[in-house]
């Protein structure tokens, strides 16, 4: 008999009822319940498929908080998604984006104090981060210019370029400017997509943000490519290659765990080290 994962499921049942009481309270549209109900739908998907394939039976205290910054982020996609038909009530969509930011900061420290550090989870806050941080760059596009996108699609363009270059799925050096970094794109965007600023400020402050996420991965970038595995050619012909002494008998070696651009595991990695993008996991 299958493993029923409640997590989910209440994820699921907590989306919609935002989603409803965001239609009751500043009103929905068509394309507000469409997004986030799409939203809702892959989410429980994705999250489903994930604790199965890392067979854990349901969420830790730290993915439930998580969890809860994912139902904040489904009611700004749903804004979002209906900003294009009808005013945005900026009040709402930055209350809830202000709150999903300040929890990043929460659920790192609850699983660091509860021993439930995990791939999952750190793969988990990742991905909510990233898809915050995208729908922040549709909504401040419109009013600063299409270039803004490419802080929301550069982590994914990231991820798609390292199926073609696995040299770029390798593990990272920890850095704490990268985390900085990661938490300054939605504090930026927020500040962006407040409307409180004048036009010059509009673009100026996510243009700093783009500025900040260039320098960081262009860093990682070509941290991995000086340290990519480079095959080792045939010797020449009539020379004879010295290789180091080989111990008899199996040598143990010491592997940290590291984090990785694409959000893949990178070996024994040490759960306690921040996921590099857009998290303070």
């Amino acid at each position: 008999m299958p493993t029923v994962r409640t997590g989910p499921v209440i994820g699921l049942i907590f989306q919609i009822v935002l989603l409803a009481g965001l239609a009751g309270t500043v009103g929905l549209g068509g394309a507000g319940w469409l997004a986030g109900l799409a939203y809702a739908a892959v989410g429980h998907a994705v999250l489903s498929r994930g604790l199965r394939r890392c067979g854990a039976a349901g969420l830790g205290p730290a993915d439930r908080v998580t969890l809860t910054r994912a139902v904040l982020v489904g009611g700004v996609t749903a804004l979002v998604a209906d900003s294009a038909y009808r005013p945005t009530p900026v009040g709402v969509l930055v209350a809830l984006t202000a709150v999903a930011l300040l929890l990043d900061a929460v659920d790192g420290r609850v699983a660091r104090r509860t021993g439930t550090a995990s791939a999952f989870g750190a793969r988990f806050d990742m991905e909510v981060d990233a898809f915050l941080i995208l729908v922040l760059s549709l909504h401040v596009a419109p009013s600063a210019g299409g270039w803004v996108l490419a802080i929301g699609a550069m982590r994914y363009a990231f991820v798609a370029a390292a199926r073609v270059l696995p040299w770029l799925r390798g593990p990272l050096p920890a850095r704490y400017w990268r985390k900085v970094v990661a938490a300054a794109q939605g504090v930026l965007l927020l500040v962006a997509a407040s409307g409180a600023l004048p036009r010059t400020l509009t673009v100026l402050v996510p243009a700093v943000a783009l500025a900040l996420l260039v320098e960081s991965f262009g860093r990682d970038v070509g941290w991995l490519w000086r340290h990519r595995p480079v095959p080792a050619g045939p010797p020449r012909a009539g020379r004879t290659v010295p290789g180091p002494a080989l111990p008899v008998g199996p040598v143990p070696l010491p592997i940290r765990r590291h984090p990785t651009r694409t959000g893949e595991p990178a070996g024994d990695r040490d759960l306690s080290v921040a996921p590099p993008v857009l998290s303070l996991r």
